[in-house]
């Protein structure tokens, strides 16, 4: 017995040597992880079969308890037995494959086992079929139950080994003889199977977590691309972002060249061939093309299938991604190499990650965009509610001084024409300069104080400094124009109105505050002014929540807004607008250019 072990483990070390070459091969790989369809359980049936006919004929002859020979086993006397591995191969096969991997791999070899001869050909070659066909369905519910573990896996093959020892004590003639051969075979070919099992499963064990750290190595890499290029592709396929987005990804990956498209023309390529793929020209490449037009992923590992204008040039291989935004093809990124060994499997399932995740990020860009026109209609929109009836009064007051007083009158019109350029210059902007501001509000004063002359006075106390900060347009006027209108309708006998506008800096805010001496607000008023309109006698709130919408809408959290009121005391209004902000350096300047 003792001498059988060191042949035995030879035996397993010339299959374990077979598994390690295999586990090198893809094929076998997507099996390992449980992607098998019909044709992969078929070539694991050829696989696992293979591996007991193997056994059967790498095993060892014992004759009445003696180990006659270790040559190729190719026909067993009848009064002979072989100790082998094969069951091992097929409780291998039913663990991985199921029981149709199981029990195609049973048969194989334990038909194979029963061709070969010997008074355990019918026991060896029965328990062979019974251990492939029993493990495939228990290799199924240890998969189905997340716990098929190697050292599950051994106690099923030490199991198994133990079943095929009974069967030929059942079944063996001579019982004698099958006895004296039990004592021999037993313990080394449970041992041996056993070990061998482990073996093989630490190696399956291995492969698996290999897989899993390259593909977390992969999905690290391409996560932190694409958090570096969300900035730029957040602005969509333009020269200057594809060139950004470039440089990013040649540094986070081996390519030697990278290529963004749109669908006319490059627009960024860094790296090799810069001298002939230049950004801004039109395409030069018929790969690209085709993947514009086919809208899939292609890859070239030749010269000659890029297809390049130029002949001299270096790229020899390359994975060509489309971008799409709402599934059509808007350009693509191209991965170049100047070595087609260069471009293996990693670099390609990297490149693909990245298609994914850009193509992702250009549809946000996108929904961002149409966010953002979104809210400049809903601006404009608020902007043109603001008093479009003061027009009549205007014209009211200046037709009674046309004839008692034309030279007032005169002027008067061309201070409602500058009210009136600064409404329509108000409305196409998001934001305008402070002193323009200023103007539309001193237009307005002019025309209210022809109407109401004494009733009240302004006065304007703003930092010079402040006076080209970018504001929203009709901010200043509509406060101003409620307390004309509200704020003294009681108090305008007993005392003159007072309004103040200030102006003023304090750290990274610009203060704006209009306070008048007037009526004040009803204290069950104030809490709802400036987030809805509301129902009173003196008005409906509806300029103060326009400002304040407006200045959500532009700032966010960076703005405030706020009022305070004291009855019969006065009201104060004070708003803080950040001095620098993304809407106002960018995209105000954009709309400018529209």
């Amino acid at each position: 017995m003792i001498h059988l072990l060191p042949l035995m483990l030879e035996r397993v070390g010339l299959l374990l040597i077979v598994v390690f070459l295999l586990s090198r091969l893809r094929t076998f790989r997507k099996i390992i992880h449980n992607e098998h369809g019909y044709k992969e359980k078929l070539l694991l049936i050829a696989v696992f079969g293979v591996f007991g006919i193997i056994s059967n004929y790498t095993g060892i002859e014992v004759y009445d308890g003696q180990i006659l020979s270790q040559v190729w086993q190719t026909d067993v006397d009848y009064g002979s037995a072989i100790a082998n591995t094969r069951v091992l191969g097929v409780v291998l096969g039913g663990l991985l494959g199921g029981p149709l991997v199981g029990t195609g791999a049973g048969l194989i070899a334990g038909i194979h086992r029963f061709t070969l001869g010997g008074y355990t050909a019918v026991a060896c070659g029965f328990s062979t079929i019974f251990a492939g066909i029993a493990t495939g369905y228990i290799g199924n519910y240890l998969r189905r139950n997340g716990i098929n573990t190697p050292w599950r896996a051994v106690a099923i093959g030490i199991i198994m080994e133990c079943i095929q020892m009974g069967i030929i004590l059942l079944v063996a003639k001579p019982f004698d003889a099958a006895l004296e051969l039990v004592r021999v075979i037993g313990m080394p070919m449970i041992l041996i199977n056993g070990f061998g099992t482990l073996l093989f499963m630490l190696i399956i064990q291995s492969i698996v977590q290999e897989e899993e750290r390259t593909r977390a190595l992969q999905t690290h890499k391409a996560l932190q691309i694409a958090d570096q290029t969300l900035p730029f592709f957040r602005q969509g396929l333009n020269p200057d972002s594809c060139r950004e987005v470039a440089a990013i990804i040649l540094r986070g990956t081996h390519a030697d060249a990278i290529s963004i498209t749109d669908r006319h023309r490059v627009l960024a390529h860094i790296g090799a061939g810069s001298d002939h793929h230049i950004p801004m020209q039109s395409l030069s490449t018929q790969l690209t093309k085709n993947v514009l037009e086919q809208g899939r992923i292609l890859k070239a590992k030749s010269r000659a299938e890029i297809q390049c204008f130029d002949p001299n040039c270096v790229l020899q291989a390359a994975v060509v991604l489309p971008l799409k935004v709402h599934r059509k093809t808007v350009g693509t990124l191209k991965l170049y190499f100047t070595n087609a060994s260069h471009m293996n499997q990693v670099e390609q399932e990297l490149a693909e990650g990245l298609g994914n995740l850009f193509s992702t990020q250009l549809e946000l860009a996108e929904a961002e965009l149409q966010s953002k026109l979104l809210k400049d209609a809903e601006i404009k929109a608020l902007q043109a509610q603001i008093h479009p009836h003061f027009l009549f009064n205007a014209f009211n007051t200046i037709s009674a001084l046309c004839r008692t007083d034309p030279e007032q009158a005169r002027k008067l019109l061309l201070q409602m024409s500058v009210f009136f350029r600064s409404n329509l210059q108000g409305a196409r902007q998001i934001l305008i300069p402070l002193h323009k501001e200023l103007e539309h509000l001193e237009a307005y004063l002019s025309l209210e104080k022809a109407r109401f002359p004494g009733k009240y006075k302004v006065s304007l106390h703003i930092e010079p400094s402040l006076e080209k900060v970018m504001i929203p347009p009709f901010t200043l006027q509509p406060l101003v124009e409620n307390a004309v209108r509200h704020a003294f309708t009681k108090s305008g006998a007993k005392r003159q109105g007072h309004i103040t506008v200030r102006a003023y800096q304090e750290g990274e805010h610009m203060v704006l505050i209009t306070e008048d001496n007037g009526n004040g607000i009803p204290p069950e008023l104030i809490g709802p002014l400036g987030k809805q309109a509301v129902l009173s006698k003196e008005g409906t709130g509806t300029a103060l929540y326009n400002i304040c919408k407006r200045i959500e809408e532009i700032y966010g959290g960076e703005a405030g807004f706020e009022i305070e009121s004291e009855w019969m005391v006065g009201t104060k209004v004070v708003i803080k607008l950040p001095l620098k902000h993304s809407w106002g350096e960018q995209h105000v300047e954009s709309l400018h250019r529209g």
